[in-house]
C-alpha cells in the first residue's frame, strides 16, 4: 500500500515501535518500501492491517502525532470492525490547551462520556483510573466557561487520605486542604494556565473547595465537577446534589474500585447509581478498562485487578452457597422438634 515518507516516521513511531506493535499482535510482516510499504501474512490479517495504517495515515494527515495509544485503541477497534472510528474522534475537538494541544476524546467511551455532558444537565462519569473522567469533564468546564455558557466554574471533592493519616498539616486552612485538590489543580492549569487561573480565581470565578463548603449553598450558572465521588457518603451525595441551581451543568465523577471510605460504609456514588437511575437529564457514562488512556501498562494492570477482583467475587459466591446448603441439610437432619 502508498505510504508517503513524510508520514512514514510518524505511523511507525520511535525506534519502529508502532511498527513492531502492529506486527506482533496481527501476527504480519511490514516492509518498508520508498513511499509505500509491503504486507506480508495472511488475507485477513492483511485486510486489518490495511485498514488500521489507512486510518492512522489519515490521522497523521491532518496533522496528528500517532502514539502508542492510537495504535493500541486501533488494533481493539479491529476485533469489532470499528477502526474507521479513530477518524470520527479526531473531529471531536473539545477545546485547545494553553500550548495549544488540542483535548478530545480518545475513545468511543470517551466520546460517549463527552456527549453525554453536552445533553444532560447532571452526567454521571464512572470508570477506572486513567480513563480521563476528570480531564475531559475540566476541558468541558473551561469551554463552557470561555463561550459564557456559565458564569464560573466550580470544583469540589471529598477532603480523604487515600488508606493513609497524615494528620495535622501545616500552614493556613487553603494550604492543608490543597494537597487534596490537586489533581484538579494540575489540569486547570494545562488547560487553562497558571495565570489565567490566578486572575479568574481571585475574582470568584473560580473556585476550588473541599465537598464540605458546598452545605447551605445554592449554585446558580455554574459548571460543577465533583471528584472522587466514590469517597462520598450517601448524605454527602444528596446535600450535593440538592445544591444545583438554574442554568447550571454537573459532572460527577469516580472510580468504584478504588473507595477509601471506611471499612463497612457504603458509598455516596453507589447510592447515587442506583436510586437516579431512572430520572430524565441525568446521563450515566460507564468508562472501562479499554478507555484508558494513560501508558499501555496502566491498562493491563487495570484489566488485571478486574480479572482478580471478578475471581474473589465468585470465590466468595461459592463459598457463601456452600455455607447456606451446610446450613439447610444441617436443618432436614434434625427433624421435626418436639
Amino acid at each position: 500500500m502508498d505510504l508517503p515518507a513524510e508520514h512514514a516516521g510518524n505511523l511507525f513511531g520511535q525506534f519502529d515501535e508502532n511498527l513492531k506493535l502492529i506486527e506482533r499482535e496481527l501476527h504480519i510482516d511490514v516492509v518498508p518500501r520508498d513511499g509505500a510499504v509491503k504486507l506480508l501474512g495472511e488475507p485477513g490479517q492483511l485486510e486489518k492491517a490495511e485498514n488500521l495504517l489507512s486510518m492512522l495515515l489519515e490521522l497523521s494527515k491532518r496533522g496528528n502525532a500517532i502514539s502508542k495509544q492510537n495504535v493500541t485503541y486501533g488494533l481493539s477497534l479491529l476485533k469489532d470492525h470499528k477502526e474507521g472510528k479513530l477518524v470520527e474522534l479526531d473531529g471531536d475537538v473539545i477545546i485547545h490547551t494553553q500550548s495549544g494541544r488540542p483535548v478530545r476524546p480518545k475513545t468511543l467511551g470517551q466520546k460517549e462520556y463527552v456527549d453525554s455532558i453536552r445533553r444532560n444537565m447532571i452526567t454521571f462519569g464512572v470508570g477506572p483510573a486513567g480513563t480521563g473522567k476528570t480531564y475531559l469533564a475540566m476541558a468541558m468546564a473551561i469551554r463552557a466557561f470561555r463561550n459564557e455558557e456559565v458564569s464560573r466554574i466550580i470544583l469540589t471533592r471529598p477532603a480523604i487520605e487515600a488508606g493513609e493519616k497524615l494528620g495535622f498539616l501545616p500552614g493556613d486552612l487553603q494550604s492543608k486542604i490543597d494537597p487534596y485538590l490537586r489533581p484538579l489543580y494540575d489540569a486547570l492549569f494545562e488547560i487553562m494556565g497558571a495565570e489565567n487561573f490566578q486572575k479568574n480565581s481571585e475574582k470568584g470565578l473560580i473556585e476550588v473547595a473541599p465537598l464540605a463548603y458546598m452545605r447551605g449553598r445554592t449554585l446558580d450558572s455554574a459548571f460543577i465537577i465533583l471528584d472522587e465521588a466514590q469517597n462520598t457518603t450517601p448524605s454527602q451525595m444528596k446535600m450535593f446534589l440538592t445544591r444545583i441551581g438554574f442554568g447550571s451543568r454537573v459532572v460527577i465523577t469516580g472510580d468504584r474500585t478504588q473507595k477509601d471510605l471506611p471499612v463497612g460504609d457504603v458509598s455516596g456514588l453507589d447510592t447515587a447509581l442506583k436510586v437516579l437511575r431512572s430520572i430524565e437529564g441525568i446521563g450515566f457514562s460507564e468508562l472501562t478498562s479499554a478507555d484508558v488512556v494513560r501508558h499501555p501498562l496502566v491498562q493491563k494492570i487495570v484489566q488485571a485487578y478486574e480479572a482478580y477482583e471478578a475471581k474473589e467475587t465468585r470465590r466468595r459466591t461459592q463459598k457463601i452457597a456452600v455455607k447456606n446448603e451446610r446450613l439447610r441439610a444441617g436443618r432436614k437432619g434434625q427433624g421435626p422438634r418436639a
